[in-house]
């Protein structure tokens, strides 16, 4: 039986990734160590991480006075590194609100800076994202922050803001690489690596060079965005086995055709899923407005909340595993990353169909 993990994250990896890292397991490249066992300052990981940075760059088109950083500490960490190094003497910040993981950045950053809330959909349960008129930016903020995919709510957007000369900051842990986007148009970007990058433990920062070196008076030396970039993330142990497997499937989106390849096949999986939510005669229900729905997670409702625990019975015992809905909002969620297959979707739908036949 073909297993598809439809976890949120820590979440499904590429197969031919995982059976290169297993092949090199031993032994890497003739060395007779491990990844896992090299010093982060020998050339047999140096060159790894080397190769990760590049290779990155040319995925992304990441500028050259961008500086790419390899941390720890998951993208949570960043909801207060992020107002320590970009408030640069200024007192106050923009935050967007669309969601759980906004809540978080906005509670965090409200211990450094005065945050101004431009705009919220909590009043509409962060069903939608609000429309940009409606948003209050103050063109004095440090920076403007915006979470353009919410894992949790399934909320999605993939317009930029005009935020003038305000840095544009996006958490993208959830929708890096997976669509193409204009790394200069951002100030910072960050991203938790166990969704659509590698295994939990590595956050990769893209920030650009003039945002660094002016940080909050008492900032820890390692929350420092200058102390990594002058130490090209080696100041301490980086999370080694990480950056080498984010690095293998950087390798790997770029022989398959690169970001915008993955983009089409991103379409027709969310448009596969959304189609059989759409047309199951309200059997299934998706919370999310339309133009807002999330390609990375897909958030539904069975039409009695009774179904819920057989339907997932039934798909474990099919391989289709982690659709259980985050607690606070229940229900169900599908994540379908780059990793997941268009099979996983196409045996979900099955699934699906077959499910809402029996009970409807």
């Amino acid at each position: 039986m073909t297993i598809y993990n439809f976890s949120a994250g820590p979440a499904v990896l590429p197969k031919e990734v995982l059976q290169q890292a297993q092949a090199e397991m031993l032994d890497w490249h003739g060395s007779g160590m491990s990844v896992m066992e090299m010093s982060h300052r020998g050339p047999e990981f140096m060159g790894i991480a080397a190769q990760a940075e590049t290779c990155l760059r040319e995925l992304m088109g990441i500028p050259a006075n961008y500086k790419v950083l390899f941390l720890q500490g998951g993208a949570s960490l960043q909801f207060s590194t992020i107002p320590m190094n970009l408030l640069r003497g200024k007192k106050s910040a923009d935050y967007l609100n669309t969601g759980e993981w906004s809540k978080k950045a906005i509670s965090e950053a409200k211990k450094y800076a005065t945050v101004n809330v431009v705009a919220s959909s909590a009043d509409k349960n962060f069903s939608c994202v609000p429309e940009f008129a409606e948003w209050k930016c103050d063109p004095e903020a440090a920076y403007l922050h915006i979470t353009p995919n919410e894992t949790i709510g399934g909320v999605e957007f993939n317009w930029l803001p005009d935020s003038g000369a305000v840095p544009l900051v996006a958490d993208m842990s959830s929708t890096i690489l997976s669509r193409p986007i204009e790394v200069s148009k951002y100030g910072l970007i960050y991203a938790g690596a166990q969704k659509n990058i590698g295994p939990a433990g590595l956050t990769i920062v893209i920030v650009r060079e003039d945002l660094i070196g002016d940080v909050l008076p008492g900032t820890p030396t390692i929350l420092d965005y200058k102390t990594h970039a002058d130490n090209d993330s080696m100041y301490n142990t980086p999370p080694t086995f990480a950056i080498y497997i984010a690095g293998l499937v950087f390798q790997m989106l770029k022989r398959h055709g690169g970001i915008a390849a993955m983009e089409q096949t991103n379409i027709a999986k969310a448009g596969l899923l959304y189609a059989a939510i759409d047309s199951s005669n309200g059997f299934y229900h998706c919370p999310v407005a339309l133009h807002n729905r999330s390609r990375m997670n897909v958030p539904f409702t069975l039409k009695e909340a009774a179904f819920d625990g057989e339907f997932l019975k039934q798909a474990d015992a099919l391989g289709l595993l982690q659709l259980k809905g985050h607690r606070s909002v229940g229900g169900m969620r599908a994540s379908i990353y780059n990793a997941m297959p268009l099979a996983g979707v196409q045996a979900l739908v099955a699934f699906m169909n077959e499910f809402a036949k029996n009970n409807g």
